[in-house]
């Protein structure tokens, strides 16, 4: 049986980061006030979507 951990580590990051990145756009700014104003769900979300899908693109290339 041939498991390769990037394919539900991938999936897993990149569903979040589209959930955090979704939340991030719609949210009130004013929640952001005691993070000095930077909308960390929207970049923390862009960064997890990025992962994901890095690690998918590694799971293409190593499944040939």
């Amino acid at each position: 049986m041939n498991f390769d951990l990037r394919l539900p580590i991938g999936l897993l990051f990149s569903i979040f980061g589209l959930i955090l990145g979704a939340f991030g756009l719609v949210s009130n700014p004013e929640i952001y006030q005691r993070s000095l104003g930077i909308n960390v769900n929207l970049w923390w979300g862009g960064f997890m979507l990025l992962f994901g899908i890095l690690m998918l693109i590694f799971w293409r290339r190593g499944a040939k």
